[in-house]
């Protein structure tokens, strides 16, 4: 059985986000929530503000 760390400190599970996506959506309160598949993490929903800034970092990152 493989290990995955979740890297945010909400969670929701993908029948949930399945069930209200856009009241998951919402539910992140630091921008970003884990969604698990059988209790393992399979992706990230993150704000358009989160990824924005992620997306300057990378940008920043390749400009070096």
């Amino acid at each position: 059985m493989a290990i995955h760390q979740i890297l945010t400190q909400q969670a929701a599970s993908i029948t949930d986000l399945k069930r209200n996506p856009m009241g998951i959506a919402q539910a992140s309160k630091q921008g970003a929530i884990a969604i698990l598949n059988r209790n393992q993490p399979v992706f990230y929903c993150v704000t358009p503000e989160l990824f924005e800034y992620f997306k300057k970092l990378a940008d920043a990152e390749e400009l070096g």
